[in-house]
């Protein structure tokens, strides 16, 4: 079966929002990905909407479960890029989540250095009286704090 646009497809072509919701993501999100070209849905010449196939969904659900790993947008634009010139991405895939799981584990080793920074200002600030701003002071708990290992 074809579609207005000429597109052979199985399941009804379906506009933005109707997509976005079987997909449980905003509108906004299928245009971004639309607009930046990882998905290409054609546009139906009698009312001039986007239409979206099922290999557009296809996409959006391979998008969706990338960046549940962790990939960036970018990083899913070059695994695209290889797959759509018949390469396969699986390297390039292992290399990036490699680079993921690496800045993740760094963002989380400052995160937890944070949380024990945040843990010692909110015991020494209970013990302290609050004092009013002066033309040298804004306040007196975050500029006299200071945190030692």
């Amino acid at each position: 079966m074809y579609s207005r646009s000429g597109r052979y497809f199985q399941e009804r072509e379906v506009r933005v929002n109707q997509l976005a919701q079987k997909l449980g993501i905003s509108g906004d999100t299928v245009r971004y990905y639309t607009r930046i070209g990882y998905v290409h849905p054609v546009k139906n010449k009698s009312n001039g909407y986007k239409e979206y196939g099922e290999k557009e969904e296809h996409r959006l659900r391979f998008i969706q479960s990338a960046r549940q790993l962790g990939f960036t947008v970018e990083d899913i634009g070059q695994i695209i890029g290889e797959a759509e010139k018949g390469k396969a991405p699986c390297p390039t895939v292992r290399r990036l989540i490699d680079q993921r799981l690496h800045e993740t584990e760094q963002h989380f080793s400052e995160t937890i250095a944070l949380r024990k920074r945040m843990q010692a200002a909110v015991n020494d600030w209970h013990r302290k009286p609050d004092k009013a701003p002066t033309g040298d002071m804004i306040c007196h708990l975050i500029e006299n704090f200071s945190y030692t290992k």
